[in-house]
């Protein structure tokens, strides 16, 4: 064969891989509003940046364009992030020793580079009938597959049905996006119908609603393609791209100027402390502006986890729920927020706590969930942070959570606002407790209650040196700016929880 018939062939070649599968399933993809597995690249990644891991790559007597699964590097925003984008009209994304050969290459080729990894997720699992008989099942030779080291981050896209190796990176990923619509789960409903003899719906099995509500492994779901991508991109802007880097450090964006964004905290807080207002609200008085970015907001509700920027820098902010059981903290909240920990220290991103909560949420339901060792794992954790640290209590703060949230010793800088109130437990309910069956007098109640509220106010905590200042609530976007620009100068943290478990 000349060369020109030599540079044809490559070029046909090239042409074959770069078309994906067949092209009815091209055409459905299309007709259903969602991106291709190129496309996708090309939607997350600078415009001409991309370079190819394993184009040619493909399963023996088969025609499988790049096998499936395309890998390679580009850049976000000009920083090189590494890509995984399944492509199910190729033998459904199934996994084979040819494109597990192309994961470890990009795993391998993303830590040497110090590049976070992105997965375009969406695959049908492990490749029947390459993957039957013992050989095939025993024999596999990457044991360090699945090990999660947090080098740099792994951020997931589930996009439609993720089975096999696209479920499982999903759930070991530092931030995972579910389009509605996809499927995250073990194996499909089909082959649970098959195993069980059981009908079971693909939406009740893995749906998006079953990851961000109740199981907490899919961190927001959104309408398209288009928009789990964006998210992505988001996300990993407040990220450094690996751990041995500081985050990003952007221009601040402040829309309304401070006096503005005092005049709408007052406005956000009920003159009542036993009325319930949206943290949500709060935050954005006191962060830059739109720069609220939360983390599995329909999990664990009572507690809120948000990444955010303060004077161009990234924090992680971890603040209670009043609009949720009272701010009282539950099994769920504990899972958040100890993943919500992990990740920040991790990637060098100090922890902002804002605590108003009456403790945890006591029960037959917590306890069947064992929340006793859920708080004991979310206070080592806590203890293992070597990032900044900073405690502020709102308006109340009781029990054991105190130190859960950031108190008792733990954060290098505390204070609370005018409004706070410390103590082992609310007052009034104290008073019920310790009445028992004299509970019933409101008289014995009021008196005992007034009782216990002594030396329970911010400036009680102040004056035994248990916080380091009061301030008005108003003070808190310049409190918090100050003492952060105090820690720039040591970024980098420890990592003590790299290799802790993405999932509780």
């Amino acid at each position: 064969m000349g060369i020109e018939s030599l540079h044809t062939d490559l070029a046909h070649r090239r042409a074959r891989a770069l078309a994906g599968g067949p092209t009815a399933a091209l055409e459905n993809l299309r007709a259903q509003g969602r991106l291709n597995a190129r496309e996708r690249v090309e939607q997350l990644l600078d415009t001409g940046t991309f370079t190819e891991l394993g184009l040619l790559a493909t399963a023996p007597d088969r025609h499988a364009p790049a096998d499936g699964k395309i890998t390679g590097l580009g850049e976000i925003d000009g920083r090189t992030t590494a890509v995984a984008s399944n492509d199910f009209t190729v033998l459904g994304a199934s996994s084979s020793p040819v494109n597990n050969r192309k994961m470890r290459r990009l795993k391998d080729v993303a830590g040497k580079v110090g590049a976070p990894i992105v997965f375009l997720g969406e695959s049908a699992g492990g490749r029947m009938p390459d993957t039957m008989g013992a050989t095939s099942i025993a024999g596999g030779s990457d044991r360090l597959q699945y090990q999660r080291i947090r080098r740099s981050p792994w951020v997931s896209a589930v996009l439609g049905s993720c089975y096999g190796s696209s479920a499982w990176y999903a759930s070991i990923s530092d931030f995972t996006v579910m389009r509605k619509g996809a499927t995250l789960g073990v194996a499909s409903a089909r082959l649970i119908s098959v195993a069980t003899g059981q009908s079971v719906d693909s939406e009740d099995l893995g749906g998006w609603r079953v990851h961000t509500e109740v199981s907490g492994l899919a961190d927001v779901a959104v309408d398209t393609d288009e928009q789990a991508i964006a998210m992505v991109k988001q996300f990993l802007s407040y990220l450094p791209s690996n751990s041995e880097e500081a985050p990003p450090l952007v221009d601040a964006r402040d829309d309304e100027g401070e006096a503005g964004r005092a005049a709408r905290l007052l406005d956000v807080l009920p003159e009542s402390l036993n009325k319930s207002y949206d943290m949500h609200a709060v935050l954005e008085c006191i962060v830059d502006s739109d720069s609220l970015f939360p983390l599995k907001r329909s999990y664990g509700k009572s507690v809120i986890t948000t990444l955010a920027r303060i004077d161009g820098q990234s924090v992680g902010i971890v603040a209670s729920n009043p609009m949720s059981v009272a701010g009282a903290i539950t099994a769920e909240a504990c899972s958040k927020v100890i993943s919500f920990l992990v990740l920040c220290d991790s990637y060098n991103i100090p922890l902002v706590f804002l605590a108003d909560q009456p403790g945890f949420l006591i029960g037959l339901n917590g306890e069947r969930k064992g929340i006793t060792g859920r708080v004991m794992n979310w206070m080592h954790a806590l203890t293992l942070c070597t990032v900044p640290i900073v405690a502020i209590v709102a308006r109340k703060s009781y029990g054991a959570a105190v130190g859960n949230m950031g108190l008792s010793g733990i954060a290098d800088h505390t204070c609370a606002w005018t409004t706070a109130e410390l103590s082992f437990m609310n007052p009034d309910f104290g008073a019920r407790v310790l009445l028992g069956e004299k509970a019933s007098d409101p008289e014995a109640v009021d008196a005992k209650a007034a009782e216990l509220a002594r030396e329970t106010t911010a400036y009680d905590a102040a004056a035994s040196f248990a916080i380091d200042d009061v301030i008005d609530p108003r003070e808190t976007r310049a409190y918090l700016r100050n003492v952060l620009r105090l820690r720039r100068s040591s970024p980098i943290g420890e990592h003590l929880m790299a290799g802790w478990p993405t999932s509780y």
